[in-house]
């Protein structure tokens, strides 16, 4: 049980238990934006994957790109830290992030998807987002090694493409982190030991 008051970190703790999670991180994540337009999407995708280290996103088809000012007013400059590129089509982009040593997973309810607990992700994986209002195109979801969706039990029937990119990137920085067990991946708060709460 912790004891004594709960406070926050202090900005040199947070950066402290960052680069630990960091030291336990090795797999490369990436990102494809195919026709995500929304330039608000954009920066909340931008933000989000250099919040979990992605090394690279591909804006395809008429993806909105970060120089947007509205994309500025979300990703707050988490631009700067993703290198991103224009890659053509879709297909193109899939084909860069594979000769990049990726292997590509579309975000997207297909007959053969699998739901996002059972994909494996705790590899080198660039994730494919589709527009907000046509998902993924075909000639995408024909060139992508695999296909997952995240499983929703209310009426609703899709996310909104920026919270979709935060719940599958968190799930793959999760897979890897649990398989390589809480030491590994800087499990412990700064100033305490892995599995001491006080």
């Amino acid at each position: 049980m912790t004891t004594g008051a709960r406070r926050q970190l202090r900005p040199t703790d947070v950066k402290r238990l960052n680069r630990a999670w960091r030291r336990g991180t090795a797999h490369r994540l990436a990102v494809i934006l195919e026709s995500v337009t929304g330039p608000y999407n954009v920066g909340s995708i931008f933000r989000t994957a250099a919040a979990f280290g992605a090394e690279r996103l591909w804006l395809a088809g008429n993806a909105t790109p970060p120089t947007n000012p509205k994309v500025q007013k979300t990703a707050l400059g988490t631009d700067r830290l993703v290198p991103w590129e224009e890659a053509g089509s879709g297909a193109d982009a899939v084909r860069a992030a594979r000769q990049d040593g990726y292997t590509v997973v579309a975000v997207e309810l297909t007959g053969d998807a699998v739901p996002l607990h059972r994909a494996r992700l705790d590899r080198d994986v660039c994730l494919v987002l589709g527009s907000e209002d046509h998902g993924c195109s075909p000639a995408v979801l024909q060139a992508a090694d695999e296909v997952l969706y995240i499983p929703q039990v209310g009426r609703v029937g899709s996310f909104n493409v920026g919270v979709a990119g935060a719940i599958v990137l968190a799930e793959a920085r999760r897979q890897e982190w649990a398989a390589a067990g809480p030491e590994d991946a800087g499990d412990a708060l700064p100033g305490e030991r892995p599995g001491h709460s006080g």
